[in-house]
């Protein structure tokens, strides 16, 4: 090895060991990691705690085999999914200032835990009643969850391919909608209605249980959080570990560290600022707050509007229920289909122009849709809005929200609009169940269009193109009157 290459080398590691009572620079040194297992691994522990907690996508089926078996009626399956919603609206809520305060990997250990223990406790109620309480608290652990794990996976990737990334991480989620749907069909033909419906929490729970021990040993904390709360030397124990084992796995040593534009030079001296809550109700971060709720209103008429009534609004077009099981779960497919198209997209195109089409698409696809009664008509087109649905998805949910507040506020940002988000979803149910009742299924499309019309506009007055920014660019803004270094 040549004189000039061990300079090289030692130089490199130079840089890698910085002291730990400097700033350590963590959204530069994050983002020239080249890609290893380590970042697979943290994908993947992501990615599979999102598509295990299937407790969102198996609304309509299990709505379905309770109301088989007398459980529930209209009234009662429009409260069953409302306490749900309004746990996912206080998860998200509270889950995002506690993990802003305990950190993420604390944060997902805590609320993948507690959505797992609900489903454990799910598949063994004894009545509708014991049934929908627990269904409250298991989505308060599931808007907690997705809170912590679609925010706090962006630290840990670059921004370079942040949005590919995160598509990545919102496309293995999605998986969950056609795994269980097909698990559901599989299983219908097998078992009585009451025990399907109960190994539909069962066996996600089962499988939340192996994933969570792997977090457990494996997750680290994220050091821009470490950073962001000015605890330096913890920040830097951890990038130093995280760099060997990524040195270790490329066999080469990491490239020198370039600060990011905007990024503090030498910020040993430097105060640590705090964005307290009240920030977001001011300035920059309210109309982040405002983009943010509205792009997750729409994803919640229109995502969670098809899985948790899809089935029953087949079976009112006089579909029977295992024709319905196996429609819905072909359509089901166009989940995953949109995820993997929209994280193939998601760092070519313009965040704004992504968002806006696939609402004006929307828009006009679901009145399309609703009009059909020939089955393979309704397969095809219910197929392809779920392909543009979940590629809404997984610009809202997976990316887009999630990327747009600074590390600081991160997670109390992205909990509060998305618990305004939530309220949406608290009231559609209702709103669904008034419109079939009195006037079929049409008017409930059409109220979804509605919806991401207005969205569209939000976005086009409001938005900002988040892609290839670094944290430090998406993260300067005004607050307290002045805007931040």
């Amino acid at each position: 090895m040549t004189t000039a290459r061990l300079g090289d080398m030692d130089e490199a590691y130079e840089q890698k060991r910085m002291p730990e009572t400097e700033e350590p620079n963590s959204d530069a040194r994050i983002d020239r990691l080249p890609e290893t297992f380590w970042r697979w691994k943290i994908f993947l522990m992501s990615g599979l705690a999102v598509l295990f907690a299937w407790s969102n996508y198996v609304s309509g089926l299990v709505l379905a085999q309770l109301t088989a078996i007398g459980w529930v009626d209209a009234t009662s399956s429009a409260l069953f999914t409302s306490v749900y919603m309004a746990g996912m609206f206080f998860g998200s809520l509270l889950g995002g200032v506690i993990g802003d305060a305990i950190g993420r990997r604390k944060g997902y250990l805590l609320f993948v835990g507690l959505h797992t223990l609900c489903m454990y406790l799910a598949a063994v109620a004894p009545n509708i009643e014991l049934l929908t309480v627990i269904r409250a608290v298991m989505g308060f652990g599931l808007g907690a969850l997705l809170v912590t794990i679609f925010a706090g996976f962006s630290e840990y990737v670059p921004a370079a391919t942040r949005g590919t990334w995160m598509g990545r991480n919102s496309f293995l989620g999605n998986c969950s909608n056609p795994i269980s749907s097909l698990l559901a069909t599989l299983v219908t033909p097998l078992v009585t209605a009451d025990a399907n419906w109960r190994l539909m929490f069962a066996i996600p729970a089962v499988l939340s249980t192996l994933v969570w021990l792997w977090a457990w040993r494996q997750y680290p904390e994220s050091p821009r959080w470490l950073e962001s709360r000015g605890r330096f030397a913890q920040a830097a124990r951890v990038l130093n570990s995280i760099e060997d084992e990524v040195e270790r796995e490329s066999g080469a040593p990491l490239p020198p560290v370039h600060a990011h534009a905007g990024a503090c030079g030498d910020c040993a001296s430097s105060a640590h600022e705090e964005i307290p809550y009240k920030s977001l109700f001011h300035g920059d971060l309210l109309r982040r707050v405002v983009l943010g709720a509205f792009v997750l209103v729409a994803m919640n008429v229109t995502a969670y509007t098809l899985m948790t009534w899809l089935p029953t609004i087949l079976l009112l077009k006089g579909i029977d229920l295992n024709s319905s099981f196996a429609l819905y779960t072909v359509m089901a497919i166009g989940a995953p289909a949109g995820a993997f198209l929209g994280m193939l997209l998601m760092d070519h195109l313009s965040r704004k122009v992504m968002g806006i089409g696939l609402l004006l698409i929307m828009a006009v696809l679901g009145p399309v849709f609703a009009l059909q009664q020939n089955h393979l008509a309704i397969c095809v087109l219910g197929f392809l809005l779920q392909v543009v649905v979940e590629m809404y998805v997984v610009f809202s949910s997976g990316v887009y929200v999630p990327e747009i507040w600074p590390t600081e506020v991160r997670m109390r940002g992205s909990g509060l609009a998305n618990s305004i988000g939530r309220l949406s979803g608290i009231v559609t149910p209702f709103c669904v169940a008034a419109l079939l009742s009195a006037s079929g299924v049409v008017p409930v499309f059409l109220m979804m269009s509605c919806v991401a019309l207005s969205t569209a506009a939000v976005i086009a007055r409001l938005g900002f193109d988040t892609r290839g920014m670094t944290a430090e660019e998406i993260g300067n803004v005004a607050v307290g009157g002045h805007a931040r270094a």
